[in-house]
């Protein structure tokens, strides 16, 4: 069963047609590898086996009379525990979510997932409220990285993120308010897609505002495009959501980027790189060109908006605690608690002011666009640091967004943004690189993102195995 773990959606999906496997087996293998790996790793807050298997069966008598209700039927999933999902409970990572009681209702993207047939595993970790790049906290505990169980996965959807890399679900749901989806991705060399804001239907709604997004972590950049297919569909309850451009998100993804135009930013002009990083994304471009894009390395498009971000940032923390007493933030990080404190002392006038960054920021990038089909950065500027840390030196710890320049303008933007593998550096590590496109052009990221994956043949499960057998013996 060991082979279905590296196996792709859309590799499943095929095997279960032809009747090579089974979604039982699939799901099988997945809890088997959850068993194995997860006392290290610690990705997840509930692991449902019974509730999967009976799914996985329900999804294996469809395919075999062939009623199956598409790519995601059978397929082992995970979601962020920052989702509700009926009959477990949604603990947030945080003490102040009180007595696990079981929910009631789907979320959307879990109501979109049952539709399809997906076989739900469980829910993954997250930090206090998905507040920071890294996944730890007191009620949970610190997750490590499949890579090497000494470093972080990165954050807020870091267990996601690490269930996918270690085979433990072939994809998974994460949210993204500053690069939540895309900075573990690119720790944990996965693919981790922010759709445009809106597209996928969210309740209830983040107290962080338009910064927040849902998108998928995958295997591959075709499998993101097909679980993105799913969660896009309408929901309404959230009454903010955007309209479906309709179709799949899978069509002309294979059309490869001949004739596009992408400009290359290696630091955005205000971020300081990784030698290796920078280097690894400077390669991933010159593939693209080498397949037949423009590629134009381009001044700074805007300065670091750093400081509007965290004044929503610590805005959505403080409205996020505000329903609590004081003794009840006994148990809560610090740190979180200073962002909190922050966020309160946040006027009106200072909110607006951010957002009126925002707009000038969205404005910008459309303009840009009109020369760009997308731009391209690294993902993060560094690769994975030792877990239990906030950032990778201490200087960087206070602030989670001083070390992740370049994914949070985007969620600030709304624009969609992916972020795919693009290599490994000396130390055994993967880092990522960061496609940009403009807002409702997701389908256009994720046609550049699958033209570097399919030269590249990456396997996410198959490189971390290797790296872990390189590391056994490390302290963590």
């Amino acid at each position: 069963m060991s082979d279905l773990l590296g196996m792709t959606a859309a590799e499943l999906a095929g095997a279960y047609e032809r009747g090579e496997t089974s979604p039982v087996e699939a799901t099988r293998a997945a809890l088997e590898a959850i068993d194995a790996r997860d006392a290290e790793l610690n990705a997840f807050v509930l692991v449902d086996a019974e509730g999967a298997l009976r799914s996985a069966a329900e999804s294996e008598a469809r395919w075999a009379r062939g009623a199956q209700r598409g790519p995601a039927d059978g397929v082992p999933t995970t979601v962020k525990d920052l989702e509700q999902a009926r009959g477990w409970p949604t603990l947030r990572g945080s003490w102040l979510s009180g007595d696990p009681t079981p929910g009631r209702d789907d979320s959307p993207s879990v109501a979109r997932l049952r539709e399809a047939g997906a076989v739900i595993l469980g829910k993954t970790t997250t930090p206090e409220f998905g507040w920071k790049g890294v996944t730890d906290s007191g009620r949970f505990g610190i997750t490590r990285n499949p890579w090497d169980p000494a470093l972080t996965p990165g954050g807020s959807s870091g267990g996601s993120a690490a269930a996918v890399a270690a085979g433990m679900g072939t994809w998974s749901v994460g949210t993204d308010g500053g690069g939540s989806v895309r900075v573990p991705a690119a720790f944990t060399g996965t693919v981790g897609f922010k759709p445009t804001g809106g597209l996928v239907p969210a309740f209830p709604p983040g107290s962080n505002g338009h910064l927040s997004h849902r998108g998928p972590i995958a295997l591959s950049v075709l499998d993101a495009a097909t679980l993105l297919d799913v969660l896009a569909r309408p929901d309404a309850r959230d009454w903010a959501a955007g309209t479906h451009p309709g179709g799949s998100f899978t069509e002309g993804i294979e059309a490869g980027v001949a004739g596009l135009t992408i400009g290359y930013s290696p630091d955005l002009g205000y971020g300081r790189n990784d030698p290796e990083v920078e280097a690894l994304a400077a390669a991933a471009v010159e593939t693209l060109a080498g397949l037949g894009a423009r590629v134009r390395e381009i001044e700074p498009v805007f300065a670091d908006p750093v400081a509007a971000f965290q004044t929503m940032w610590c805005a959505g923390i403080a409205r996020t605690l505000r329903p609590f007493e004081p003794d009840h933030l006994t148990r809560v990080d610090p740190a979180l608690l200073e962002y909190g404190e922050r966020g309160r002392a946040i006027s009106a006038v200072s909110y607006l002011d951010a957002m009126a960054v925002c707009a000038d920021l969205g404005l910008k990038m459309a303009r840009f666009h009109e020369t760009y089909d997308v731009l391209v950065t690294p993902t993060v500027p560094c690769v994975a640091f030792p877990a239990g840390r906030n950032g990778p030196t201490p200087e960087q710890s206070d602030v989670w967004a001083s070390w992740t320049p370049y994914t949070y303008p985007f969620n600030m933007t709304r624009q969609p943004a992916l972020s795919v593998p693009c290599g490994i550096t000396r130390a055994g590590l993967p880092a990522g690189l960061q496609i940009v496109g403009p807002r409702h052009r997701d389908a256009r990221v994720l046609r550049v993102g699958r033209a570097y994956e399919r030269h590249t043949g990456w396997s996410p499960v198959a490189e971390a195995s290797r790296a872990r057998a390189t590391t056994r013996g490390r302290p963590s």
